[in-house]
C-alpha cells in the first residue's frame, strides 16, 4: 500500500469540483503540499485561502495555470519543484465536455492533449533512469471510456478513451520497470462536478443525452470521486484502471481492460 504523507503533489483543474476535493482529501492523508493548478483564479484564489485556514500556509499553492498552454503547464511544474526540490504526484483531472462545433477542439486540446504533455513532463522529472526518484501519476478518464453508446458525448467519450490508452500502455511493467513511475487511470462514473454542469453537444439534446448517463449510473458526489482516487493511489499498481461509481469504494478493472485488448488484438497474429 502506497502513502500519501509527505507527498509533494500538482492537481490540475484543482480550483472547484472534483479537483478541490481530490486536494482536500490528499490534505487529510497528511501530504506535504499541493500545487493547486486551473485558469479559474477567482475560485482557485478563494480555496487557496480556505485551505490555508485550515491546513496551514504551507500546504497548498494557487498557481493559475491554462493547462493548454505549454509554457504555463510547464512553468508551475518548474515552480513546484524550484520550490520543493521534486514532485511525487501529479493528477491531470482538468477537463471539459462541450463539444458544440466552437468548443470540440478545446475540449480535446484539454482532456487529452494538455493531459499528455503534463504526463510526459511528470515523467521526465520523476523518472529514475534518468535521475529521478520515482512517483505517481494518476490520470482522469470516465465511464465514457468504457461505453460505446449513442447518443453520447462523442468527443469527450473519445477523449477518455484516449486517455485511459495511454494511462494503461504507459504503467506496463516492461516500461514501469525502468521509470519506477506509476500510471494509474481512473474512471469516474456520473459526477456532480463543474464539468456535469457545463456539457455541450454538437447537435443532439443535451438534456436527453445526461438523462440516459443518469439513468445508466446515478451521479456521486465529488467528494466521493475523490476518495475513491485515493483508493486507487494507495492499492493501485502501474498501469492499472480503476473505476469509481455511485459513491462505492474503488474498483479495479484492469483485468478486464486488459482482456478487452486482448480480445481486440487477437486477429492480428492470425
Amino acid at each position: 500500500m502506497f502513502s500519501l504523507k509527505d507527498k509533494i503533489a500538482i492537481v490540475t483543474g484543482g480550483a472547484c469540483g472534483i479537483g478541490a476535493a481530490i486536494i482536500k482529501e490528499f490534505l487529510q492523508e497528511g501530504v506535504k503540499h499541493v500545487a493547486i493548478l486551473d485558469v479559474d483564479e477567482e475560485s482557485g484564489c478563494s480555496m487557496e485561502k480556505q485551505l490555508v485556514t485550515i491546513f496551514g500556509k504551507d500546504k497548498v499553492k494557487f498557481i493559475k495555470c491554462d493547462v493548454t498552454i505549454e509554457d504555463q503547464l510547464l512553468a508551475a511544474f518548474q515552480n513546484t519543484t524550484s520550490d520543493h526540490g521534486y514532485i511525487d504526484i501529479v493528477v491531470n483531472n482538468a477537463g471539459v465536455a462541450d463539444e458544440r462545433l466552437h468548443m470540440f477542439k478545446r475540449t480535446i486540446d484539454i482532456n487529452f492533449t494538455a493531459l499528455a504533455a503534463s504526463t510526459l513532463k511528470a515523467l521526465e522529472l520523476m523518472r529514475e533512469d534518468k535521475g529521478g526518484h520515482g512517483g505517481t501519476i494518476i490520470n482522469v478518464s470516465s465511464i465514457a471510456a468504457l461505453l460505446l453508446i449513442a447518443p453520447s458525448l462523442f468527443i469527450y467519450a473519445a477523449t477518455k478513451a484516449a486517455v485511459l490508452h495511454l494511462t494503461c500502455s504507459i504503467g506496463k511493467e516492461s516500461y514501469f520497470a525502468n521509470t519506477k513511475v506509476r500510471t494509474i487511470a481512473v474512471c469516474f462514473g456520473c459526477t456532480i462536478s463543474e464539468i456535469h454542469k457545463r456539457l455541450g453537444s454538437f447537435d443532439e439534446n443535451i438534456e436527453k443525452i445526461t438523462e440516459m448517463f443518469t439513468e445508466i449510473m446515478p451521479p456521486q458526489p465529488a467528494e466521493a470521486a475523490a476518495i475513491g482516487l485515493v483508493e486507487a493511489y494507495k492499492n493501485g499498481e502501474s498501469g492499472s484502471a480503476w473505476l469509481v461509481k455511485n459513491s462505492k469504494p474503488a474498483i479495479d478493472i484492469t483485468s478486464k481492460i486488459n482482456t478487452a485488448y486482448d480480445t481486440l488484438s487477437e486477429s492480428l497474429f492470425d
